[in-house]
């Protein structure tokens, strides 16, 4: 089949890359001009199990209507004249009970497993590489409180696969003897030994070139999607600035823009973008430097080591597609990043970031057919969408091609 691909984030690329190894003719659009320019281009670079938690909860809730009156929360909330706004909140409380945050984390941790080794896969066969450890990934807690409250839902995880470790903070340098230094400030934490990092851009440009080279895919970039050109219960393609591009098949992976162009076509896809900061600093003392992956789940900051480089992400911020910055805004980062690993770098040399995490209210991607026969859903990943990219398209090839995928489809497939 010949097959469109909207969208060459990460989502993208990788589901082009499987569906292109199944011998269909693919052809990528992307209205950036390069591959992973958007949401892929700078994330906390956590490949992360031990983050597949699902953010609607009821501790998530008030959360969120705490950030309405309260600025320094890692969520943020600016109050816009935006009815989807409200609507997708609306669906966000619903699922802020126990019963469906344990529900929405078992789907998104079976994912993430299965992602994980995805991308592994699609390393090893290859040969890419992407400023990768694979070390495990702490997620510490400042109190004894938040610890023992924490611990919780990585138990929940651990009973569902994940393998995990809770330690005290001396075993936390041991694992970590980048945080000797804040050793005293932090209670213990939760450390994921299967978990890893790496650089999603890095990954996503070798991943489109391999695509390319390798495998025939074709990359439309700097061309704007506009809406889908219907035929009945059909799609036979998509309309650009340059004209229509015709197919057999459609996969939308847009990103933060797939629920807006979804909404042009009465599909019923809540995905809301929720903005997210990182900074990127070369390490002028790498022994200062962490040597993994890592989270303080009390200020909701999390970091990575991406060779030489400190990658610093946070915030959780509901301004529509805003996607704006002021160097205020990273203050918070820069604080907390010479508090954990003192003398390791210097911010004036950080490059500054932020993007839009494509969300949805229940945390859980949505992948599958959608109301046309011959339209494919891969998107609303969320904050961890480097983590399920992988194992999203290759579960999304083998529905296009009438497999058996390989995990669940249990709450994975799309049935809006």
């Amino acid at each position: 089949m010949k097959i469109l691909v909207l969208g060459a984030g990460v989502v993208g690329t990788a589901a082009a890359y499987y569906l292109a190894r199944d011998g269909h003719e693919v052809t990528v659009v992307e209205r950036h001009p390069a591959a992973a320019r958007g949401t892929s281009y700078s994330n906390a670079g956590l490949v992360s199990p031990g983050d597949a938690t699902a953010w609607a909860s009821p501790a998530a809730l008030k959360t969120f209507i705490r950030s309405l009156y309260t600025p320094d929360l890692g969520i943020k909330v600016r109050l816009r004249l935006d009815p989807y706004f409200y609507a997708w909140s609306l669906r966000f409380l619903f699922q802020c009970t126990t019963a469906r945050l344990r529900a929405n984390s078992e789907v998104k941790l079976r994912l993430a497993l299965y992602s994980r080794q995805c991308i592994n896969e699609i390393s090893a066969e290859t040969g890419l590489s992407y400023d990768e450890r694979r070390k495990g990934i702490l997620y510490f807690f400042r109190s004894q409180k938040s610890l023992d409250e924490g611990s919780e839902n990585y138990r929940f995880l651990a009973e569902h696969g994940l393998p995990i470790e809770i330690v005290d903070r001396n075993r936390m340098v041991d694992l970590e003897p980048g945080l000797a230094a804040a050793k005293d400030s932090i209670s213990g934490g939760v450390y994921s030994p299967i978990d890893q990092t790496g650089d999603s851009r890095m990954f996503v440009e070798s991943l489109a070139a391999h695509a390319t080279e390798r495998l025939g895919v074709k990359f439309m970039f700097g061309t704007n999607v506009e809406e889908l050109v219907i035929d009945g219960d059909r799609v036979s393609g998509v309309k650009t600035p340059a004209g229509i591009v015709m197919a057999d098949a459609v996969v939308i992976a847009m990103g933060p823009e797939s629920g807006l162009l979804g909404r042009r076509h009465g599909i019923d896809l809540p995905v809301y973008p929720v903005k997210g900061y990182t900074a990127t600093v070369p390490l002028d003392d790498p022994d200062k430097g962490p040597t993994m992956g890592g989270a303080d789940e009390d200020d909701l900051i999390a970091y990575s080591r991406l060779g030489n480089r400190l990658r610093l992400a946070a915030t959780a911020e509901f301004a529509g597609f805003d996607r704006s910055h002021k160097p205020q805004d990273f203050a918070r980062l820069f604080k907390a990043g010479q508090e954990l690993f003192p003398g390791a770098f210097n911010p004036r040399k950080a490059e500054v970031w932020a993007g839009l995490r494509p969300m949805m209210p229940g945390s859980v991607p949505v992948i599958g057919r959608a109301r046309f026969q011959n339209l494919y859903l891969d998107t609303g990943h969320g904050h961890v969408g480097w983590t399920m990219a992988c194992g999203s398209g290759k579960f999304l090839a083998d529905l296009v091609a009438g497999r058996k995928p390989e995990i669940d489809p249990q709450g994975l497939v799309y049935k809006g």
